[in-house]
């Protein structure tokens, strides 16, 4: 009786999503990736450090859930952040840019896209490498535009977050 209650609640607690470092007033992206995917697990930490909650999804699928979610091939990457609203953030896309995209959707729009994996981008760094890179605007007619240049490592963290990963404010 005692084994059967505990062996319930190791199966209850392992089939409900995983939600980390959550606070109940941070937004909760629902994240699809694949299960062997490190840097998907990087980007994550990215938004938890950041004021997003995550809530793990890995479909059998993943190709297949992309397409119906209206994400071009070209514009794939490796995991997908979907938000509360249904909005899309495809690859690693910086904390900074979907706080303001959710902040202001442009009309029309699905949701923003960092295509590949830019080395230096959130989840993908190594050492002080960076590749530069654009986000990308998706729109639910198929079209995009480029929503954000990002020039630097430094310009993929707010100002505030900046000041305090230096510790200066």
């Amino acid at each position: 009786m005692q084994r059967t209650a505990k062996l319930a609640a190791f199966v209850l607690v392992f089939s409900l999503p995983v939600q980390a470092r959550a606070d109940a007033t941070d937004p909760v992206l629902t994240v699809l990736k694949s299960p062997t995917c490190g840097c998907c697990v990087k980007w994550m930490d990215h938004l938890h450090d950041h004021g997003f909650a995550t809530a793990v999804e890995e479909p059998q699928d993943l190709a297949d859930r992309k397409a119906q979610l209206g994400i071009g091939l070209r514009y794939r990457s490796c995991h997908t952040g979907i938000s509360a609203q249904g909005y899309v953030f495809e690859g690693h896309v910086p904390s900074k840019f979907i706080h303001a995209f959710l902040a202001a959707p442009p009309e029309g729009s699905i949701g923003l896209a960092v295509p590949g994996m830019p080395l230096g981008s959130p989840g993908m760094e190594v050492g002080n490498r960076f590749m530069p890179y654009q986000i990308v605007l998706l729109n639910k007619d198929g079209s995009s535009e480029v929503y954000a240049e990002v020039a630097s490592a430094a310009d993929q963290f707010s100002e505030r977050a900046r000041q305090a990963q230096t510790g200066s404010e």
